[in-house]
């Protein structure tokens, strides 16, 4: 039987790197975002009706995130699909005129529709349809699995069945392989049974 010393580091060394990759993808921070940057919530200019298209089509959004309308004498109303296209505010499914400074948090995945309550305003280009994704990814990479030591005084080593075509496991809560779970279980077992 292995000694005792031996059992505790193997374990020390496989619990936390099976808890590490069982863990769920854990999420950054949410950001917020100024719609149109410095030129704000508010009607194009005839050189700038597809303004508000491109301002979206360089940005990422994800649940979690937020949108600061910021407008002067104006609104922000969220529609559906029909009612973008449409600029038809007679069903909003929220409508903001709080002033002059909107926040509006992104809580589910999907396309949004935000248009000017003013109608004349969203048919000149003062509309927004962004696209949300889920919530953001971790940024860093999943941490290192730590190696055991070469050797053990009275136990030879057994022969690694790590391969890189085997097969992985994946869900929603994150990734972990089935080569590295077998590495892990052969080294418990050469351990023990020495």
């Amino acid at each position: 039987m292995a000694p005792r010393s031996v059992l505790c580091c193997v374990c020390a060394l496989v619990i936390p790197v099976i808890f590490f990759s069982a863990t769920p993808t854990m999420v950054v921070a949410a950001e917020e975002f100024k719609v149109g940057d410095a030129l704000g919530w508010r009607q194009p200019t005839l050189n700038e009706t597809d303004m508000y298209n491109l301002w979206a089509s360089r940005r990422r959004f994800h649940v979690g995130d937020s949108l600061r309308f910021e407008y002067t004498n104006d609104s922000v109303v969220v529609v559906d699909k029909w009612g973008f296209y449409h600029c038809n505010t007679s069903s909003p499914i929220t409508a903001y005129t709080d002033g002059n400074n909107t926040l509006i948090t992104l809580d589910a995945p999907g396309p949004m529709y935000f248009i000017s309550g003013d109608h004349h305003h969203c048919k000149e280009g003062q509309r927004l349809l962004i696209d949300v994704f889920p919530l953001h990814p971790r940024s860093h990479s999943p941490p290192a699995i730590a190696r055991p030591p070469q050797s053990f005084p009275g136990i030879s080593p057994a022969p690694s069945p790590l391969s890189n075509s085997g097969p992985t496991i994946s869900s929603a809560d994150g990734v972990a392989s089935i080569s590295v779970v077998s590495v892990l279980v052969a080294f418990v077992a050469t351990a023990l049974m020495a």
